[in-house]
């Protein structure tokens, strides 16, 4: 049996990077703070499960910039596991937890590139799980994603759930993750609950969606559609490079956690500064609600022949950095996002505007 207990999500203040090396300063504001919230939120119940936000590691500076990314890829990018993951696993063992991360990290048989890698350490501080941002990512980021390289990927990994939405069965769950706009998906949620999910990591997002609610409803949707739990806390204020005197907050707080119903067990609504978001994970009472709940544990009823139907025709392009590099800002509004746009009214999704 699985008894509940605390999950604490950390909100910091994070500086840009130049080098990798300048992660560091990161990491040891990090352990600050974790030292801080755990406490804190262990007061009742112990905490056995620490996330740190999208971006904690290195801030988001490759795509703030636009910056090259094989550049970014050689000064910027960590291998998983190495040197930073240690780090957090001295944590994990310190405060005998599970850790939940993300880092821009290179993979070891592509070079000059890196992908968007979330990952988990376990109480012994080993990494037991990364998973590579899938969705089609946010047109300013600079990643590459499995299904920019698809045939390489399904060659090298297979074409399985596991391949793409990886859980971990831990003593604390299973456990997965979807980062940041993977959670504008539902089909990224639907596919790690598939895999056996409980409580799964979505962070961060940025001001205005999270003022305009977009990061709370999607993800209370995708913890009540799937029954698990949503760990999402967001970032904190942001420094541009390390040296920075003035931070700004670009995320706007509002982070959460939601239980298996979509009801909010964590909040904190403040973004400014640094500071946390703690909640109970009753896995216990997810497995009862499942095998119990006649009409409120809709996945039982799938009907999955003819959700096939939904996807039968291909919408966003594969392999588009099998051959290349990612592109930068402007070049990816003018090849991609109007490409997309206009085949949605090619295939009779979409009907154009009137002006």
């Amino acid at each position: 049996m699985i008894k509940p207990y605390t999950v604490v999500g950390l909100i910091p203040t994070v500086r840009g990077i130049r080098k990798r090396k300048d992660i560091r300063i990161n990491l040891e504001h990090l352990s600050h703070l974790v030292k801080a919230a755990s406490w804190l939120s262990g007061l009742s119940i112990p905490v056995r499960l620490i996330a740190f936000p999208e971006g904690a590691l290195q801030g988001f500076n490759d795509e703030v910039l636009d910056l090259d990314h094989a550049r970014f890829a050689r000064e910027c990018a960590i291998d998983i596991p190495g040197e930073e993951t240690e780090e957090l696993g001295k944590i994990a063992r310190e405060y005998n937890s599970f850790i939940i991360a993300q880092a821009k990290a290179k993979h070891p048989d592509l070079k000059d590139r890196f992908f968007n890698v979330g990952f988990i350490v376990n109480p012994r501080g080993k990494v037991i799980l990364q998973h590579y941002k899938v969705s089609p990512l946010f047109p300013v980021e600079h990643s590459v994603c499995p299904h920019d390289v698809y045939d390489w990927w399904v060659s090298k990994y297979g074409n399985t759930l596991d391949a793409f939405w990886p859980v971990a069965d831990t003593e604390i769950g299973r456990i997965g993750i979807m980062m940041a706009n993977e959670g504008s998906y539902p089909e990224n949620a639907r596919a790690l609950a598939m895999n056996g999910a409980e409580v799964v990591y979505r962070a961060s997002y940025p001001h205005p969606a999270t003022g305009n609610e977009y990061f709370e409803i999607q993800s209370r949707a995708r913890a009540l559609d799937n029954n698990m739990y949503i760990v999402a806390p967001n970032m904190g204020t942001y420094y541009l490079f390390p040296e920075e005197t003035t931070p700004i907050d670009t995320f706007g707080g509002r982070s959460f956690i939601f239980d298996y119903k979509g009801r909010i067990v964590g909040r904190q609504e403040y973004g400014a500064g640094s500071t946390y978001v703690a909640g109970v994970v009753d896995i216990e009472a997810l497995r009862d609600h499942r095998a119990r709940a006649q009409w409120d544990n809709w996945m039982k009823d799938l009907r999955t022949e003819l959700y096939q139907l939904v996807y039968a025709r291909p919408i966003y392009p594969k392999n588009l950095y099998l051959k290349r590099p990612p592109m930068k800002h402007a070049e990816y509004r003018e090849k991609v996002i109007k490409r997309q746009v206009r085949r949605m009214r090619e295939l009779g999704i979409w009907k154009a505007p009137s002006r």
